[in-house]
């Protein structure tokens, strides 16, 4: 499985593989404190937290750079991690948007991509959604996910945090 391929594209968006040189204009969507206030790391819009987050998305092999179909701007980052061949499940998260993406269907539509695309490799897909992050957990619910579990998930050069997950099957 590739965990990140060239051509990923919906109605509003497409997923452009990221790169070292995606850095400035993805922080420029995620410098915006407001994004991350229910999110287990909120200060992630400090650019040097930031920065960590960013060398992790490197390092998974699987993230992307969110972008509108009709005007090329970054809108934000999403990833494939953790693909598990005896399990026969991957990770979706990491997953932040720009707020004028907000209640508009982006988000849907990234997942949906994603979700189609993995499908084809396995069967079940694993969500991490952090404990006080309301608005993940409202979308994930909408998306069809279920809830499964509690458990403390450790992110790339950040503290442990306690997740929710969520599983969806093919």
């Amino acid at each position: 499985m590739n965990l990140q391929p060239n051509h990923l594209s919906g109605t509003n968006i497409w997923l452009e593989p990221l790169q070292r040189m995606h850095f400035e204009e993805l922080y420029s969507v995620a410098a915006d404190p407001l994004i991350w206030e229910q999110h287990p790391n909120p200060n992630r819009y400090q650019k040097e937290v930031f920065t960590s987050f960013f060398e992790g998305a490197l390092a998974s092999g699987g993230a992307f750079i969110i972008r509108s179909m009709d005007s090329g701007k970054a809108l934000g980052s999403t990833r494939l991690y953790d693909y598990n061949r005896p399990h026969d499940e991957i990770k979706i998260g990491y997953t932040f948007f720009s707020r004028d993406c907000w209640g508009k269907g982006i988000n849907k539509e990234v997942k949906t991509l994603l979700l189609n695309y993995a499908f084809i490799y396995v069967e079940k897909v694993i969500f991490h959604v952090g404990a006080q992050n309301i608005r993940s957990q409202i979308a994930m619910e909408k998306l069809g996910a279920k809830k499964i579990a509690e458990e403390m998930v450790a992110y790339y050069s950040e503290p442990d945090r306690l997740n929710y997950v969520y599983e969806m099957r093919r």
